[in-house]
């Protein structure tokens, strides 16, 4: 090796080591470290704990993405930890669903003493500042948005502007946290009003674009040109619940009758799975997050309509998807009763929407995690296994990465704000019910639900 070689080699081992160094030095300041220090290395045992104290660290340690991790200007959760796919600005970009589910689990941090009440209030202002001053049209907010500048971020070209579901989820948790906040002292009143500004303002009867049907996005380059219409059965039942409850702009029965029924495609099923009888949506039920997003709040205990008794729904679909994993057909190894969860989620060749009929071998922890008030023995299992079993590859700074395929060997580094929230909601709709219990004692909420035809 000549001279200059030999000098390339020691310039490029020597950047190695210094880069190792600063590593080691800065990570504990890092909020984007790959794995957490407690994580033990090979030669060590995983200490067994409780259920309920595992179930503490995984609710914890999650709901830290939409408090450590959020974006600063803004406060609105990331719509991911690591990501270069959309363009330069990616590291400031906002999700408004994904912040709808994190603001879901304030009342849950705070219950559980992870912030203060003060802490929480503190951020939800600083929320709707940006809520308040961001591009928004019709009250209704877009998908992503820049968290430093408050820009629309356009999902695709024709969808630049609103997205009617994901301004559902964001209001679905302000009306938990109006809820929960309840002081008679000035600083919660003030809360409670800015939020009733925010919901107020949504106009959704706008959307319905004259067929007396919801439409999901709406533009200000392109009208309603995306014709994406609200139709079940998918995740998006929260939309007319809330269009109905609304005080200023609301929708008609028949509204919900014409759009989530009758046009949304295949709404009902009744067919069997594994023994299991599906009332609404496609075969094997769909992705299961069709089941979390709307019963972040929504409470499906109880609920029906002339439609459907909406508990059999959520359950049935959650006991097919893990019949599913563990009859395993494709034959997947790491698939099983320890081991299942298809949803939508990144995979090893980007993202996609992972159900039993698009069943490509990836594993999302949210979906088997999120599903604990409809399996919790089947999701207990998961989450030993994953936390147990798969911890040195599958655990990190805000809990378990956000999918994996043990068949592929691949398993993601990273984590999706919508995959992390029902998370810790669903969680504790399963331990105490909390969200559950303040979404539905929202008394337009209950209005809106009569409205439809809904007992609850």
């Amino acid at each position: 090796m000549n001279l200059l070689a030999k000098s390339k080699e020691y310039v490029k081992n020597l950047t190695i080591y210094l880069v190792l160094i600063f590593m080691m030095i800065g990570c504990s300041n890092s909020k984007m470290e790959p794995f957490s220090p407690e994580i033990p290395t090979e030669e060590e045992e995983i200490e067994k704990i409780s259920t309920d104290e595992l179930l503490d660290l995984v609710q914890k340690r999650t709901f830290n993405y939409f408090w450590d991790f959020a974006e600063p200007n803004s406060g609105c959760a990331r719509e991911r930890s690591q990501d270069d796919s959309y363009d330069g600005n990616s590291p400031r970009l906002v999700a408004t669903g994904a912040t709808g589910f994190g603001i879901s689990c304030f009342p849950v941090a705070v219950t559980r003493g992870w912030i203060t009440r003060e802490e929480a209030i503190g951020r939800m202002n600083k929320i709707c500042s940006f809520l308040e001053n961001c591009d928004s049209y019709h009250g209704a907010y877009g998908h992503w948005y820049y968290g430093d500048n408050g820009h629309i971020r356009p999902f695709s070209g024709q969808d630049d502007g609103i997205d009617l579901v994901e301004t559902a989820f964001l209001m679905q948790g302000m009306l938990i946290n109006r809820q929960f906040f309840n002081g008679e002292n000035q600083t919660e009143i003030d809360l409670r009003n800015r939020i009733t500004a925010l919901w107020e303002a949504v106009e959704w009867n706008f959307f319905d674009s004259g067929d007396n049907i919801l439409s999901w996005h709406w533009s200000p380059n392109h009208n309603f040109a995306m014709g994406h219409k609200v139709g079940g059965w998918n995740e998006a039942l929260i939309v007319y619940v809330l269009a109905a409850a609304s005080p200023t702009h609301t929708i008609n029965k028949g509204t919900y009758e014409n759009g989530w029924f009758e046009r949304g495609g295949k709404m009902y099923n009744n067919g069997r799975f594994y023994g299991i009888k599906l009332p609404l949506g496609i075969d094997y039920g769909g992705p299961m997050f069709w089941s979390h997003y709307s019963f972040i709040g929504l409470d499906p205990r109880n609920l029906e309509d002339q439609y459907a008794n909406y508990w059999e729904q959520v359950t049935a679909h959650a006991r097919i998807n893990y019949a599913y994993c563990k009859a395993n057909p494709k034959g997947y190894e790491g698939y099983g009763g320890d081991s299942w969860g298809l949803t939508s989620s990144d995979n090893y060749s980007g993202y996609g929407g992972h159900h039993p009929g698009n069943d490509v071998g990836v594993i999302a922890p949210t979906a088997a995690l999120a599903s604990f008030p409809y399996t919790p023995e089947e999701s207990t299992k998961a989450l030993e296994y994953f936390y147990y079993k798969m911890n040195r590859k599958l655990w990190g700074t805000y809990g378990f990465f956000d999918a994996f395929s043990e068949h592929y060997d691949w398993y993601s580094d990273g984590y999706i704000g919508i995959d992390q929230g029902p998370i810790v909601a669903m969680i504790e709709n399963y331990r105490t019910q909390l969200l559950w219990n303040l979404f539905m004692a929202d008394q337009e909420v209950k209005d809106g639900l009569t409205k439809l035809g809904f007992s609850f």
